[in-house]
């Protein structure tokens, strides 16, 4: 080939390689939503649900909301393992006449356990090689709430957590404050070693009041924390659930939406993604992520307002703990809120409780422009 056939080739490759690039370049970049761009359309209703590159790993993001001016709400799910995406959009329908609503299926979660993974069962090998913590996971959250502030064009969020998600949460906030209005906080948990020995000690009071015999023999077989077997987490919760049934039901709506049928046909959804974060969290050996969950220890000093939403008859966040959270919280303003005859998974009163605060907040520290 003679040296001009040469020099063709050599651009052309050039050219390509500058043309791959760019596309390369394009799909990680975060462009303004087109509902949000020009106040003629801002009443255009957002409906987004796709994989967003999050610290490396695709991660799924939903956007829901009748109109782009709205205040966004981040809500950062429990678990860790149980995505919130995946239920019904009438679950959260009352919420989005008001704010912009935004689900993300945590690292470990969901649609993005199955994007991480391809194996059909989760092995040693996968869980031991995965170096899931809570540092990563809060770098995950602070940089989706990067990508929601920039996709959406407003310049803070509002983030609301239940349970783990509002350990996780508040991490979030502590961290980088400047980038959210407030917070909403469900079932806060606070503290791993308090929580679970405070929910023992509860639980157990419950079963001997009782005189129930079969929760007795569990827990007095396992003792009290701290546990090294993630079994022993297991029961205690499985013991929770069957007293907390007795109280405020779960709300009508609470149902998986239509979309998601084909994501519980596949085991990675829904079987591995929870067990696999749940273990990630207690550990093989109680060498998990509760060992770093201590917000009474690193986490009292928070520079936005902050709403903690508690139900009285949570038996695994107990009011005693989070109470006691609350109180050391030093904060602009600062509100706890009890629920009556409330447990610690999700209910009607609860979530209505969630909508007013985030109203309430909305209308006290949101200004209108």
């Amino acid at each position: 080939m003679n040296l001009k056939g040469r020099s063709l080739i050599i651009m052309l490759l050039i050219s390509l390689f500058s043309c791959f690039s760019n596309q390369a370049q394009i799909k990680e970049k975060v462009f303004l939503h087109e509902s949000c761009q020009s106040k003629s359309n801002i009443k255009s209703e957002l409906n987004e649900a796709q994989f967003v590159l999050i610290g490396g790993v695709p991660q799924w993001v939903t956007i829901k909301g009748k109109d782009c001016s709205n205040p966004i709400v981040l809500m950062v799910h429990g678990g860790p393992g149980n995505p919130l995406s995946m239920y019904h959009d009438s679950l959260f329908q009352d919420f989005e006449e008001n704010f912009t609503i935004v689900h993300w299926d945590q690292r470990g979660s969901g649609k993005t356990y199955q994007a991480q993974f391809k194996a059909e069962k989760l092995t040693l090998d996968m869980f031991t090689n995965d170096k899931l913590s809570v540092d990563i996971l809060v770098k995950d959250g602070l940089e989706v709430s990067d990508y929601i502030r920039n996709r959406l064009g407003q310049e803070k969020i509002i983030i609301s957590g239940s349970s783990w998600g509002s350990f996780l949460a508040t991490k979030m906030v502590h961290a980088a404050p400047n980038k959210f209005h407030f917070y909403v906080g469900l079932s806060q948990l606070v503290n791993g070693d308090k929580t679970y020995m405070e929910s023992y000690k509860k639980v157990k009071a419950i079963a001997v009041e009782r005189g129930d015999k079969a929760a007795l023999d569990i827990l007095n077989k396992m003792g009290p924390p701290s546990w090294s077997h993630p079994s022993s987490f297991g029961k205690l919760r499985r013991i929770i659930r069957r007293y907390e049934n007795e109280t405020a039901s779960n709300p009508v709506q609470w149902k998986v939406s239509k979309e998601y049928t084909s994501e519980f046909s596949d085991s990675r959804y829904a079987v591995f993604s929870e067990e696999f974060s749940f273990l990630k969290y207690i550990g093989l050996n109680g060498d998990g992520m509760i060992n770093d969950v201590a917000l009474d220890e690193c986490c009292t000093d928070l520079k936005i307002p902050i709403y903690i939403i508690q139900g009285n008859k949570d038996l695994l966040t107990v009011p005693k703990v989070t109470k006691e959270f609350f109180e050391k919280i030093v904060a602009p303003d600062k509100e706890y809120i009890q629920i009556e005859n409330s447990g610690h998974d999700a209910n009607i009163d609860m979530l209505n409780m969630q909508l007013d605060m985030l109203k309430a907040g909305a209308a006290k520290y949101i200004k209108k422009e």
